[in-house]
C-alpha cells in the first residue's frame, strides 16, 4: 500500500457558494482519488465560533491548519478537508472534516445548515458535535437537524413506506458530544458522575405524549436511535478571553492545564476508537470511494432531491467494479509479461500452470476492490477477459516455440543443406549418407532442451519440405534395387505418418489439458469468491452483534423512561437481527 501523501494544510472539500449552492471541489476530489487506503473520517459540527477548528487541528497533530478566526464572523464556508497519515494505523488514512458554523447570521438560510449537517453525517465514520456551556434544552435545539435526518437522507431508493430507521445505526457514524467552556460540577443527586453518564442523563426522555414532551424527546431519541456509539467530553475554557484571540499561537504551557489534559484525552479517544468508514455490509471505504460518495451526495442535493445511500453505493459499485476489472486484468498481464522471458515453456501444462498462478493473483486484486458485484457479473467478465488474454499469451508461447525450433533446425541441418546443394547425395550410396545425416539432425534436435510445445510440428514441417529431396535421393541411388527403393519410400512414409500420429496425440493431450485448466480456473474463481463471501458473512454477523448490543442499550433507556411501544419496536429489530445471524449460520452449514 503506497504511503499517504500528508497534506500540508486543509483544502475545501465542498464549497458553500453564497449560502445556497454546494460545489464539490475537483482539487479535493483528485487528492481523495489517490488514496487507496481505508479511511477513518472524523467530522465536526456545531454553532459557529465554538472552537471546532482547534479540536480538528489537535487531531491533525498541528497547532494551525483549519482557520480558527478571532471574531464573530464564521471562517469556514462549506466543508474543509485535511488528509493525514493515521498516527496509529499505518494502513489507514485519517480524514478530518471541519464544517462551517451552524446558525451563521450571514447566511440566513437554515436549510443550507441542514445539508451541511447531513453531509457531515453521510461522509464521516465519527461525528463530533461541539457546543458551549452545558447540555441543556437550548443546546438540544441547536441539534434539531438530527430530527430531520430521515427527511434529508434516504437509505433505499424504493418508494415503499417501510420503516427503515432501525438500519440507520448500521451505517451512521459514532456520536461524540464536546461541551466547551463547561463550568458545572459533574454530579447527579450529589454523587460524582462521568462525562458519558452526564450525556446519557441528558438524553433521558420525559414521560408524556403532549407536544411539549414530544418536542423535548425527539432530538434525544434520534441521537440514541441513529448513532451507534455515544461519547462525551467536557472542556474548561482554554485561556483568558484576551488570549483566545491568538489561541493557535499559544504554546501548551500557556493554556489552562485542565484544558490541555481534556484535549489530550479527546485526541487519544478519537484516534484510538474512531473506526474505518464502512458501507452497509461492512465494506471499507477508501479515499477514492469517499470522493465518489461525496460527489454523488452533492449532486443529489443540488438537483433538489434527497441523497440516497443505496443509489450512491450502486453508482460507487459500478465505478469500483469497473476499476477492479481493469486492475485485475492489468495485474494478470504484468504477471504473465514477467514469464514471457521463459517462453517457450517445455510443455503445455507448464504454460497452463503459469497462467493459473497469474490468474490467481488477478482474482485477488479483483476481489480486493470489487464491491457488491451482483450475480458476479464483473467477475464473469474478468474470467472471459483473462481467457482471451491467456489465448494471446498461448499464441506468443507457440510462436516462441516455432521460432526457436526453426532456428535450431537451420543450425543443425547446415551440413545436410550444403551437401544437398553440392549434390553429395545424388550418387551411388547417397541415400544411406542422407539417412545418416538426417538421423544425426533428428537426434541432436530431440536432445536439445527448450524447444517448447511446437517441437514435433516444426520438425514435421521441416522434413515434409524435404520429402521431394529424399525421394530424388532414393531415385538417384542406383545401388538400390527397385524393391529397396520401394521399401525406402514406404519407410519414409511410415516415419511421416508416425510423426503425424504423435502430433495428433499431443494436440489431443493439449486440448484435454486446456479443458481441465478451464475446470481448474472455474474452481479457483469459485473458491476465492466463496472465501470472500465467507469473510463478508462473518463481517455482517459481527456488525449485527454490535447493533444488537447497541439496541439493547437503547432499549434500556426506553425501559427506564417507560416507553413500552418503543421498547417493543426495538425488540422486533433485535429479533430480526438475531434471525439474520441465525439464517447466515445455517446457510454456512449447508454450503
Amino acid at each position: 500500500m503506497p504511503p499517504v501523501l500528508s497534506m500540508p494544510e486543509p483544502i475545501c472539500l465542498i464549497e458553500n457558494v453564497d449560502g445556497n449552492t454546494l460545489v464539490f471541489n475537483k482539487d479535493a476530489e483528485n487528492i481523495l482519488s489517490e488514496i487507496s487506503q481505508p479511511v477513518v473520517v472524523i467530522a465536526i459540527v456545531g454553532k459557529y465560533r465554538t472552537g471546532k477548528s482547534y479540536l480538528m487541528n489537535k487531531l491533525a497533530g498541528k497547532r494551525t491548519g483549519f482557520a480558527l478566526g478571532s471574531s464573530i464572523q464564521s471562517k469556514t464556508k462549506g466543508i474543509w478537508m485535511w488528509c493525514v497519515p493515521h498516527p496509529q494505523n499505518p494502513g489507514q488514512t485519517l480524514i478530518l472534516l471541519d464544517t462551517e458554523g451552524l446558525g451563521d447570521v450571514e447566511k440566513g438560510d437554515c436549510k443550507n445548515d441542514a445539508w451541511i449537517f447531513s453531509l457531515a453525517v453521510l461522509l464521516s465514520s465519527a461525528f463530533v458535535f461541539n457546543s458551549l456551556g452545558t447540555i441543556d434544552q437550548q443546546s438540544m435545539e441547536q441539534l434539531h437537524y438530527v430530527t430531520e435526518l430521515t427527511k434529508l437522507i434516504k437509505l433505499k431508493s424504493s418508494s415503499e413506506k417501510k420503516d427503515e430507521s432501525g438500519e440507520y445505526k448500521r451505517i451512521f457514524p459514532s456520536f461524540t458530544w464536546c461541551v466547551r467552556d463547561f463550568t458545572l460540577l459533574l454530579e447527579k443527586d450529589g454523587k460524582p458522575i462521568t462525562e458519558d453518564e452526564y450525556l446519557m442523563t441528558s438524553l433521558e426522555m420525559k414521560k408524556g405524549t403532549d407536544k411539549k414532551a414530544k418536542d423535548y424527546n425527539l432530538p434525544r431519541e434520534c441521537i440514541l436511535h441513529f448513532f451507534h456509539t455515544h461519547k462525551c467530553f467536557v472542556f474548561d475554557r482554554p485561556a483568558s478571553k484576551k488570549k483566545l484571540r491568538v489561541l493557535e499561537e499559544l504554546e501548551e504551557s500557556e493554556l489552562e492545564e485542565e484544558f490541555v489534559e481534556q484535549a489530550t484525552r479527546f485526541y487519544s479517544y478519537m484516534i484510538a476508537e474512531s473506526r474505518v468508514k464502512t458501507l452497509a455490509g461492512g465494506f471499507e471505504v477508501t479515499g477514492r470511494m469517499l470522493a465518489v460518495l461525496a460527489e454523488s451526495y452533492v449532486k443529489a442535493i443540488q438537483s433538489g432531491t434527497v441523497p440516497c445511500m443505496e443509489n450512491a453505493v450502486l453508482a460507487l459499485s459500478q465505478i469500483e467494479n469497473t476499476g477492479a476489472l481493469q486492475d485485475a486484468l492489468s495485474k494478470y498481464e504484468r504477471e504473465m509479461d514477467n514469464h514471457v522471458l521463459r517462453f517457450p515453456t517445455e510443455t503445455q501444462q507448464e504454460f497452463l500452470n503459469l497462467h493459473m498462478e497469474c490468474e490467481k493473483e488477478a482474482i485477488k486484486v479483483f476481489l480486493g476492490r470489487s464491491l457488491n458485484d451482483k450475480d458476479q457479473e464483473y467477475q464473469h467478465k474478468l474470467k472471459k477477459l483473462i481467457d482471451n488474454k491467456m489465448n494471446e499469451y498461448s499464441t506468443k508461447n507457440e510462436t516462441a516455440s516455432r521460432d526457436f525450433c526453426r532456428k535450431l533446425l537451420r543450425q543443425l541441418s547446415l551440413t545436410m543443406e550444403d551437401d544437398i546443394l553440392a549434390g553429395k547425395y545424388s550418387k551411388p550410396g547417397g541415400h544411406k549418407l542422407y539417412l545418416m545425416e538426417k538421423l544425426k539432425v533428428m537426434e541432436a534436435y530431440n536432445v536439445t532442451p527448450g524447444k517448447g510445445i511446437k517441437a514435433l510440428e516444426v520438425m514435421q514441417e521441416y522434413f515434409s519440405e524435404k520429402k521431394d529431396v529424399e525421394a530424388a535421393v532414393i531415385q538417384a541411388d542406383n545401388t538400390l534395387t527397385e524393391k529397396e527403393r520401394q521399401l525406402a519410400e514406404e519407410q519414409a512414409q511410415v516415419e511421416n505418418a508416425e510423426r503425424e500420429r504423435a502430433i495428433m496425440e499431443q494436440n489431443n493431450r493439449n486440448l484435454q489439458q486446456r479443458m481441465d485448466d478451464q475446470n481448474r480456473s472455474f474452481e479457483q474463481h469459485k473458491e476465492m469468491l466463496m472465501d470472500k463471501m465467507e469473510q463478508e458473512r462473518k463481517m455482517m454477523m459481527q456488525q449485527n452483534e454490535l447493533l444488537i448490543a447497541q439496541k439493547l442499550k437503547e432499549q434500556e433507556v426506553m425501559m427506564n423512561g417507560g416507553f413500552q411501544d418503543k421498547m417493543n419496536a426495538l425488540q422486533q429489530e433485535i429479533n430480526s437481527l438475531r434471525s439474520q445471524n441465525s439464517s447466515k449460520k445455517r446457510r454456512c452449514i449447508v454450503m
